[in-house]
């Protein structure tokens, strides 16, 4: 049984597959633990599987391309390791900097590689990054340094509890991120810089940056629904006053049905944002009583 699994999902990879795959087994012989590496080839119509087996990873193939974050879910589930180190096979991340993952996980659930400033990335995504990191730190209660990083270390149990939330898709580091926040596991962030990948990116801005958010106010209203749910009625309820008091005191009107149907839809809002607080507690209580 290893200590260490190490999960790489790859999608039409076989120019780099192979050199990262040598490169974490060069790191992971260093660190004196014993390891696997699992590449989960997503579908690819190249010779990305074979690379990847002939560098030494053990390959695991979807019939079809499915998606990075299905890849993951794969890996997750047939990993032997205690602890995962989830990475991309693109080369955009050092296996070198796998080490310092390693040495937090003895205090840690999980930690995650944060990049840098000097990383190499398009200003237009660091932009997008800085929002959801600052979207996701509101409603996490806590600073999000890197929510979309796939650079990660965690232990296989906790990534295993999760893996339903997961979507298909390459936001699956939005998902477990901030899943494993708000469910009160520890978490940690290491520095790295990051380069540009090999290949074009498979990722697509607006595309995948409105499914980001969505997937940030899904995760949001399943784990702490009032942090979503009573900001909006808030604003609803004093839109609806403010334009009641317009309309009375500069327009010499009436209070009028608008600002009244904001202020009863703000009550709805609220007390829909409470049944849900509710079934979101009742989920921890379930969950802790398998445990």
């Amino acid at each position: 049984m290893p200590d260490i699994s190490v999960i790489i999902p790859a999608y039409r990879e076989e120019k780099v597959i192979g050199g990262v795959v040598e490169k974490v087994c060069r790191v992971m012989d260093a660190t004196g633990q014993s390891y696997e590496i699992i590449v989960v080839d997503d579908g690819s119509d190249d010779g990305t599987a074979a690379e990847a087996k002939k560098a030494g990873a053990r390959v695991i193939s979807h019939p079809y391309n499915i998606g990075n974050g299905a890849a993951i879910k794969t890996g997750i589930r047939q990993a032997k390791g205690k602890i995962l180190i989830m990475m991309d096979g693109d080369g955009q991340h050092n296996p070198d900097d796998i080490p310092e993952l390693l040495e937090k996980m003895d205090r840690y659930d999980m930690v995650v590689g944060a990049r840098t400033g000097d990383s190499e990335s398009h200003l237009h995504r660091n932009m997008a990054n800085g929002f959801y990191n600052l979207f996701a730190s509101y409603i996490c209660k806590r600073k999000i340094e890197d929510l979309t990083s796939g650079f990660r270390a965690i232990k296989t149990d906790i990534a295993r509890q999760f893996v339903s939330l997961l979507p298909n898709s390459f936001s699956y580091p939005t998902t477990i991120t901030m899943a494993v926040v708000r469910s009160g596991y520890s978490l940690a962030y290491v520095p790295i810089k990051a380069t540009r990948r090999v290949g074009k990116s498979k990722i697509k801005l607006i595309r995948d940056g409105s499914r980001f958010f969505l997937i940030i106010v899904k995760i949001a209203t399943l784990f702490s629904p009032m942090r979503v749910f009573l900001p909006v009625s808030a604003v609803m309820f004093l839109t609806g006053l403010g334009y009641g008091l317009f309309r009375i005191l500069f327009m010499g009107g009436r209070y009028g049905p608008t600002s009244a149907m904001l202020m009863t839809m703000s009550v709805v809002v609220f007390m829909v944002g409470l049944v849900s607080e509710q079934v979101a507690q009742l989920r921890y209580d379930r969950r802790e009583e398998r445990d």
